[in-house]
């Protein structure tokens, strides 16, 4: 089944953890916003540091000039992000989709991340991290998704590992953890290949 990585924040570790699925169950890969350095975007990361041959890079349905939240950066642009421009690439793998920024973060007026998980009724892997407040946050975004309804199949840490945060997230949230992601010191193809390997039997 295709699946949504989503996270409590911004630059948490979500493209890091699309990279590993990518990588280790052959998944395609689509971005639905970007917003800024599309040079190097996060799908352009992807493409860089996924070596499985089964798997696609889709083209982004908005790609945004500015590093900012996405309804600004698309009033920058002059445009305006509509929930029914953004369509599931059809393809005959599952797919991998990134959402940008936290699942609160606005797309345009009155539409949301998480209007945009919802639209595409597909189960979430949530990324989170270790810092000050990210137990809040966590909460706070798994609070958010159930009252949704929308189905959580687990929880992705990403970074320096601190374990009393982790186990009294997963101990209030009663989610399953998919893996842990170190601090990688470098981060490329072959570390990514060597990762996906460990966690794949687990996904």
């Amino acid at each position: 089944m295709s699946i949504i990585i989503a996270g409590i924040h911004t630059g948490i570790g979500k493209t890091i953890c699309s990279a590993v699925i990518c990588q280790a169950l052959g998944y395609d890969y689509f971005k639905p916003v970007q917003a800024g350095d599309l040079e190097n975007s996060d799908s352009v990361f992807i493409k860089k540091n996924v070596t499985n041959p089964s798997f696609t890079v889709h083209r982004e349905a908005y790609q945004l000039n500015t590093p900012a939240s996405p309804h600004f950066a698309a009033a920058l642009d002059g445009i305006i992000i509509k929930k029914e421009n953004i369509i599931l690439p059809v393809s005959k793998n599952n797919i991998v989709i990134e959402t940008a920024g936290g699942i609160m973060s606005p797309l345009a007026k009155g539409f949301l991340n998480i209007d945009l998980v919802q639209h595409f009724n597909l189960p979430v892997i949530l990324v989170t991290n270790n810092y000050l407040g990210s137990i809040n946050h966590t909460l706070l975004t798994v609070t958010a998704l159930q009252q949704r309804n929308i189905p959580i199949h687990g929880l992705v840490f990403c970074g320096e590992a601190v374990e009393s945060t982790r186990q009294y997230i997963l101990e209030y949230t009663q989610l399953p953890l998919v893996f842990s992601i170190p601090l990688f010191q470098t981060i490329n193809s072959q570390v990514i290949v060597d990762f996906a390997k460990k966690v794949s039997i687990n996904l």
